[in-house]
């Protein structure tokens, strides 16, 4: 899933070398393209040491000399250290090192000491440094964190909600860039291999699967022709080769970041491989990818689909100015329905289910409701086995039953999606009733 308009991202970080600073070389021909490479690797360690007696924390040559022997024990070089002392109390040390810099700062009043030990490569250990301290000035208790600095990412922090978030460990990374429309990020997870745009999950090797086939086959069912397919977003691919899977002849796909669609084709073992890529962009085959604004390609053409489907990053109401949110606008919502064929079905991707994130559901149900209730139609809920997902699509025409519509389908279908049965089908288009209270006509 990529963004449909250009919000460039920051250059990546750059810097010469220096003594003090020692960059690290990547050998290997296999080195992915990562975009700080010439910057430092190291790490950056905050401590907090307690329980210390006052008279050691006032004491400005015992704590020059505590923390250069502690820097120097953790294989650090220490080139030189520079002591203010203040009244009534308390000092800061700074020491220059030759991997980069540590500091303390003291408040006897308080019995304790801030720590703060950064160090590149791998000659320094920063962590046995704080801890070689907190033994020498007698600290009864320690707290740290460690902060990666430079390099490939070792984590990634993807934003959920207002005050959560969701820490991914990285393994391996594959790839890494800045785009000029977002920051791609392919790397080994929990989940296997897995994409992140601008730090928020696309998809994941073990989770795409659910993702993609209730993007695509419910409204693929819903549809009374199954021939042209538009497809806005899903640069990993899969969804342009499901709607060929389920009988599709021409799937027009639309993306406006071809280096992200090139990476996702590159590094992950789902959607396009670059051989497939490569007969799309030619238009050599059923599938015809073009690079551009979705946004404007829908509202400049002319040509009708049997399914039109919008895979997008989620829409950010919490960021009016945000382009994203142009193409999840009724607007926008009103102009794909108008390039439908009679009978032809609308599916967006609609944001979380779970209640206490589901204001963008809510939004996108009740603009399906007006958009596609102008003409007798209806929104129709797409749940899926995986929590975080929802999906919405629209029908033009009056449908009482959407579930048994699609399971009356699935028989004739040129393929069968894999965790989608006729049983599924019934029960995953039904709406919450927390959705349904919000366009259901009260009962008079």
């Amino acid at each position: 899933m990529t963004p449909p308009t250009p919000t460039p991202a920051p250059a990546p970080p750059t810097g010469a070398a220096g003594e003090l600073h020692p960059a690290l070389a990547h050998a290997g021909s296999g080195t992915p393209a990562l975009p700080s490479t010439s910057s430092p690797v190291g790490r950056h360690v905050l401590a907090e040491l307690g329980g210390i007696a006052p008279d050691v924390l006032d004491d400005c040559e015992q704590l020059r000399g505590d923390l250069t022997a502690a820097l120097t024990g953790a294989g650090a070089q220490v080139r030189q250290v520079v002591v203010e002392r203040f009244e009534p109390q308390g000092a800061t040390v700074v020491a220059v090192l030759a991997e980069s810099h540590a500091s303390i700062h003291t408040w006897p009043e308080h019995g304790g000491m801030h720590v703060d030990v950064f160090t590149c490569g791998d000659s320094a250990d920063p962590v046995d440094a704080v801890h070689r301290l907190a033994e020498r000035v007698g600290a009864g208790d320690t707290a740290l964190q460690v902060v990666d600095r430079g390099g490939a990412p070792r984590t990634v922090t993807e934003p959920i909600s207002p005050g959560l978030t969701r820490r991914w460990e990285l393994g391996r990374v594959h790839h890494v860039a800045h785009t000029g429309f977002q920051k791609v990020v392919v790397a080994d997870t929990a989940h296997g291999v897995t994409l992140f745009c601008d730090d928020e999950r696309q998809s994941t090797e073990h989770t795409q699967l659910t993702y993609h086939e209730a993007l695509v086959w419910p409204g693929a069912l819903l549809a009374r022709e199954l021939d042209r397919v538009l497809i806005v977003g899903s640069s990993e691919g899969v969804a342009s080769e499901m709607a060929v899977a389920a009988g599709a002849t021409r799937v027009d796909h639309v993306d406006i970041d071809a280096e992200a669609v090139r990476i996702c084709a590159e590094h992950l073992p789902y959607g396009y491989t670059p051989e497939t890529l490569a007969a799309a962009e030619r238009g050599d085959g059923p599938v015809h990818l073009t690079y551009g604004d979705g946004r404007r390609f829908v509202l400049d053409s002319g040509e009708h689909w049997d399914l039109v489907v919008v895979d997008l990053p989620d829409e950010r109401p919490d960021e009016p100015e945000a382009q994203i949110n142009r193409l999840y606008e009724e607007e926008f919502v009103r102009a794909c329905a108008q390039r439908l064929t009679p009978g032809g079905v609308l599916v967006f991707q609609a944001g979380s289910p779970a209640v206490w994130r589901d204001a963008t559901l809510r939004s996108a149900w009740q603009r399906f409701a007006a958009v596609f209730g102008e003409t007798g139609g209806r929104g129709v809920y797409i749940g899926c086995e995986e929590h975080e997902w929802a999906f919405l699509a629209g029908v033009r025409e009056p449908m009482a039953d959407p579930g048994g519509v699609a399971a009356a389908r699935l028989a004739s279908m040129p393929s069968r999606p894999e965790l989608w049965d006729e049983t599924a089908l019934r029960h995953r288009l039904v709406a919450p009733l927390s959705l349904r209270r919000l366009t259901d006509a009260p009962a008079g």
